[in-house]
């Protein structure tokens, strides 16, 4: 939380828009689950009509800078900025553990992906409603991650992929349902049964 303070605060001086939200770990694995278990199963839709312009982003966040910018500098440590811009820093890949100081060598994930939300039920938003969706700051649907990991990912849901990082699965699968909870989108079985299988026995320690 303090670095995300700090990152809003250098964020502000530089002249960018930039809403913070802090970390928000489920407070149990039960909330989470009753979310999962409120979510709509049915089978995946067509790809038909598809294309990432359908999503618009990177929204802009201040001058010459966009959400891409504002998510580097709150995930990332000893920033460096021109102007808003980030042109260094440290990042630490949850997915795979992997530690980069070139943001360029730092993909911004969108945790469910675009086509995985066209597929149950983003098809039938405006693209204006996408765009919410695809520059969602306030969810934890946006991370900066190792470009190789992201790319891996693709457009799979957790029934086909996961972070090689098994540590990291229980928050991974908790923010995957609360995107789609959010949202209201769908998931398959197959995939349902996959965030039920990650999050067993998952504990958050409570924040003071």
């Amino acid at each position: 939380m303090a670095a995300a303070l700090a990152a809003a605060i250098a964020l502000g001086a530089a002249g960018c828009e930039l809403t913070v939200e802090p970390d928000t770990p489920p407070s149990s694995a039960g909330n989470v689950s009753e979310q999962l278990a409120e979510l709509t199963v049915a089978s995946a839709g067509s790809m038909k009509g598809y294309s990432r312009s359908r999503f618009p982003h990177w929204r802009d966040t201040g001058k010459n800078c966009d959400v891409r910018d504002s998510v580097l500098q709150r995930d990332g440590e000893h920033i460096k900025l021109s102007g808003c811009n980030v042109v260094g820093g440290r990042w630490e890949s949850v997915y795979d553990g992997r530690v980069f100081t070139d943001p360029a060598d730092v993909d911004i994930d969108h945790v469910v992906p675009l086509a995985n939300a066209w597929r149950s039920g983003a098809d039938e938003w405006d693209d204006s409603k996408r765009g919410d969706f695809a520059n969602d700051l306030t969810r934890p649907q946006l991370i900066a991650v190792s470009l190789t990991s992201n790319r891996a990912k693709g457009d799979q849901d957790p029934a086909q992929w996961k972070p090689a990082n098994r540590s990291y699965w229980c928050q991974y699968a908790a923010d995957w349902v609360t995107v789609k909870h959010y949202w209201r989108l769908t998931v398959t079985s197959a995939e349902k049964a996959a965030l039920t299988d990650m999050l067993e026995g998952c504990t958050w320690a409570s924040k003071p």
